[in-house]
């Protein structure tokens, strides 16, 4: 089925195109990534496609029976209601009975709960709510009666992927999902599940990440926006980095060829009298189309990362018996470590873990409850974090450099002018006058890096570094970080950018414990799956084992038609009360419960556990019978 076509798109903000004349198509079970610089337009196209913003020029056309779903890098909301009448708006009665049922669940109201029960069973909707539940827990959204002005930035962006997602799972057999970085904010654990769903689910979709691994798992054609133009790879992104590569040489050879030809060409023109029409008109026109090629510039401008770093002494940071929590919420249980030069680990764990208090605490921003910290003389900090730009008043990007230094020391000698050190960072002279609050969020994270960079620092913490830059940045970044020869800690749900770069790993387990693993991230998660998979043969074998070989004893017992009936029947309710015990422990350990739910399940698991210990006997005991 058709679901897009574009034609001639072109759109420009102020005097600078975005992109000019673009045509394309997209059909069902599509499943595009669409890559470019920030600032070239990425976010603008998807709000063309999805109704919110209009092209210059061109047309648009969305077939009818497609819903268009858009999500966006900031997610907007009914500041005055709750997390669960936001994700639940869509006024449809399916819709309205599972927000009614989980907003009773929060409840003690016995009556308000079975009324909503019922109203689901009238409905039929318990399928699409144990998809909503499964939703929920994943994305780890609890306390659905919190308003969400009380959200944190990560917190906002989970809630705005669930509704989505609840959304387009919902009734719209014919979505269009256009996803703008959806990875930002989400765990390791959450991205993995996030790649499963959408190839299970099977929709339709046009994304924009950073994330290489996610692109790969999700996506099987990729759209590049340069230089005004659009290109189409078939393939994964290897495969897109070899076939530009090809391109850019095909072109700069067919632009080589066009000098060549328009010198001779010119020649010819400069010699015809300017009097005389009998000049062949057709070769005049051709000259014209000729000159246009071969003054084409072939601008594969490249972030350079030439900068100074301070000399990084024999001692860097040592850490002994660091203890630290929050009430009765370890963090650190007597860590040590001691960094030596050029080390680079990465910092992964499930979100509230307490990462980002353990770079607080190396950098002494935040005190340890007992322990030392030790940090060398040489030491210079450069710390990337989460949060971004810190302005007292909207700037001009150059006035803000200037608020740190003048000029900018590199790391072959000599200096550079402020203006020319954002140049070396790709801010033209006309962006340079720019206020930050018009910059795309990977402009102001571009601009982050380099006024931390300038500070020569010997010891970089990268708080999710990869967040809002683009694919192009990243590579140089990697590129520049894997020459670096100071310390890098990394704290990222990058995979492919901690595969590239780290040589071992921080672990935050929960609880105060932190495994130091020798090996990147990929190679943990081999390890932690064969971990899970011998304690799975170790659980199994001890229950099954024992009742096989009674039950073998059993057959060859002589027993009366009633115990011969009553050991039948207990064969077959052992088993389902085994497996009514397990479904009920795994919903447990999801952790995405409410506590009455919990309450329930517990309760129903201790009496069966104690009915089953009863059955057991008695199961054993007409075995050994004869």
């Amino acid at each position: 089925m058709h679901y897009v076509t574009a034609e001639g798109l072109t759109k420009s903000f102020g005097i600078n195109p975005l992109f000019r004349n673009i045509t394309f198509h997209i059909n069902e079970g599509d499943k595009i990534a669409l890559i470019a610089r920030n600032g070239v337009g990425k976010s603008t196209l998807l709000r063309i496609l999805a109704g919110q913003d209009t092209a210059d020029e061109g047309n648009c056309w969305v077939n009818k029976d497609v819903t268009v779903a858009l999500f966006e890098q900031e997610p907007h909301f009914d500041e005055s209601k709750t997390i669960l009448e936001n994700i639940f708006a869509g006024g449809h009665p399916i819709m309205e009975a599972i927000k009614s049922y989980e907003a009773a669940a929060e409840t003690e109201d016995g009556h308000l709960i079975a009324e909503t029960i019922t109203r689901m069973d009238e409905l039929g909707a318990w399928d699409f709510e144990a998809k909503v539940k499964q939703i929920l827990g994943k994305l780890n959204i609890h306390h659905l009666q919190r308003p969400v002005n009380q959200l944190s930035g990560g917190q906002r962006k989970r809630v705005a992927l669930a509704k989505t997602l609840i959304d387009i799972g919902f009734d719209h057999k014919h979505t269009l999902l256009m996803m703008d970085e959806p990875t930002n904010h989400l765990d390791v654990e959450m991205i993995e599940w996030l790649e499963h769903y959408l190839n299970a689910e099977n929709v339709t979709l046009l994304l924009v990440t950073h994330d290489r691994y996610f692109l790969d798992a999700v996506c099987a054609e990729i759209w590049e926006l340069e230089r005004e133009n659009m290109y189409v790879y078939k393939g994964d992104y290897e495969n897109y980095i070899e076939k530009k590569a090809a391109r850019i040489d095909s072109e700069l050879a067919s632009i080589d060829k066009a000098r060549n030809q328009y010198r001779k060409e010119l020649e010819w023109m400069r010699k015809q009298p300017k009097a005389r029409t009998t000049k062949s008109k057709s070769r005049q026109d051709n000259f014209y189309n000729i000159e246009a090629r071969a003054k084409q510039k072939i601008e594969d401008a490249r972030l350079q990362l030439d900068v100074k770093m301070s000399r990084l002494g024999g001692k860097v940071i040592e850490l002994k018996k660091i203890y630290k929590s929050y009430g009765d919420l370890p963090i650190l249980k007597g860590f040590d470590y001691t960094f030596s030069k050029g080390e680079r680990i990465g910092v992964i764990g499930k979100n509230g873990v307490g990462k980002s208090t353990f770079l607080n605490i190396l950098q002494q921003l935040e005190p340890a409850d007992s322990g030392k910290i030790n940090v060398g003389e040489t030491v210079v900090f450069g710390n990337f974090s989460q949060q971004g730009l810190v302005i007292k008043e909207d700037l001009r990007v150059i006035e803000y450099v200037k608020s740190f230094a003048e000029n900018f020391p590199l790391a072959k000698g000599g200096s550079l002018s402020a203006a020319q050190f954002l140049e070396l960072f790709l801010f033209s002279p006309d962006k340079q006058y720019t206020y930050l609050s018009s910059l795309s969020g990977g402009e102001k994270k571009r601009l982050q890096l380099l006024t931390i960079l300038f500070r020569n620092p010997n010891f970089l913490i990268l708080d999710e570094p990869t967040n809002d830059l683009d694919l192009p940045t990243l590579a140089v970044l990697e590129n520049f970080l894997s020459e670096y020869q100071g310390c890098v800690l990394i704290v990222s749900h990058d995979r492919y950018f901690m595969d590239r770069l780290v040589d071992h790993l921080f672990v935050f387990e929960g609880q105060g414990e932190v495994r130091d693993f020798p090996g990147n991230y990929t190679q943990y998660r081999i390890w932690q799956k064969e971990q899970q998979m011998l304690a799975e043969q170790i659980v199994k074998k001890p229950e099954t084992a024992p009742k096989n070989e009674v039950a073998d004893t059993a057959v060859k017992r002589k027993l009366s038609f009633k115990e011969k009936r009553e050991f039948e029947l207990l064969e077959q309710e052992l088993p389902k009360l085994e497996a009514e015990k397990a479904q009920l422990t795994a919903q447990m350990s999801t952790g995405n419960l409410p506590f009455e739910e919990l309450s329930r399940i517990s309760e129903r698991i201790a009496a069966i556990t104690a009915e089953l210990e009863i059955k057991e006997m008695r199961w054993l005991e007409l075995s050994e019978e004869g």
